[in-house]
């Protein structure tokens, strides 16, 4: 039992949380809200059909007076006619109207004491929803407010969710350009050092040698026999030099 119970006490507690996380404060005013709306409706349509059955016992009423108003008229026209039965007869019918009268005027005199209390009762109910609509919409604001407070402090300090996850994809995108970075390198190096090949090229190792002293032996041809000009040009004597040693013989 004590396993159970335990069980029990954790698993509430965690659906707890759960609701907690998951309830809008704002909506549980909502809907507080209009429960008190409808409560008030109720009210309303409370003192609406009291006020309908008094006026049906008025209507009521009034033609039971025009019945007693009849039925003593008939019981004078019977006396003066001497017949006294049929006056009884009316009179008798008129004390049972004015009986049932008596009777309707009760059940107002109630109908009109349950009306008021309704009408106060929807007075106050309306004041108090009213007071509670207020109060709604003032909460309301200053958690969106807040709401919105820690959404932006949680932005700037990348403490939210959505931020956490953009400096995550951040990080990756530093690290992913890093590593490229770090094999571009590498790879410039093997190049540089002659350990990687190009494997894209048809020529191998002794075409490259080949090439390259092919390269250097013409290089070398070319600065020899540039040299010799240079060499050749400086050799010469003047032209004014050699005149001058003509005429002298």
């Amino acid at each position: 039992m004590g396993l159970m119970s335990r069980f029990s006490t954790v698993v509430k507690a965690k659906a707890s949380k759960l609701l907690d996380r998951a309830e809008d404060p704002r909506e549980t005013l909502d809907y507080s809200y209009e429960k008190q709306l409808e409560m008030l409706q109720k009210v309303r349509r409370g003192v609406a059909d009291v006020a309908t059955s008094k006026k049906r016992l008025e209507l009521q009423a009034t033609k039971l007076e025009q019945s007693v108003t009849k039925l003593d008229t008939q019981a004078r026209s019977a006396l003066a006619q001497n017949r006294e039965d049929l006056a009884r007869v009316a009179l008798e019918r008129k004390k049972g109207v004015q009986l049932q009268l008596q009777s309707l005027d009760e059940q107002k005199a109630q109908l009109q004491v349950e009306q008021d209390k309704l009408v106060t009762a929807e007075q106050r109910l309306t004041a108090k929803v009213e007071a509670f609509r207020t109060q709604k919409e003032t909460i309301k604001a200053q958690y969106t407010a807040a709401e919105a407070q820690v959404k932006i402090g949680e932005a700037v300090t990348g403490v939210s969710e959505e931020m956490a996850d953009v400096g995550m994809a951040v990080q990756r995108a530093q690290d992913k350009t890093e590593t490229m970075r770090a094999r571009a390198g590498a790879i410039d190096e093997l190049i540089d050092s002659g350990s990687l090949t190009d494997l894209t090229s048809s020529s191998d190792d002794i075409d490259r040698e080949l090439e390259k002293m092919s390269l250097q032996s013409g290089v070398d041809a070319e600065l020899e026999a540039m040299k010799k000009e240079v060499g050749a040009g400086s050799a010469a004597p003047p032209a004014g030099e050699i005149g001058a040693g003509e005429e002298s013989k």
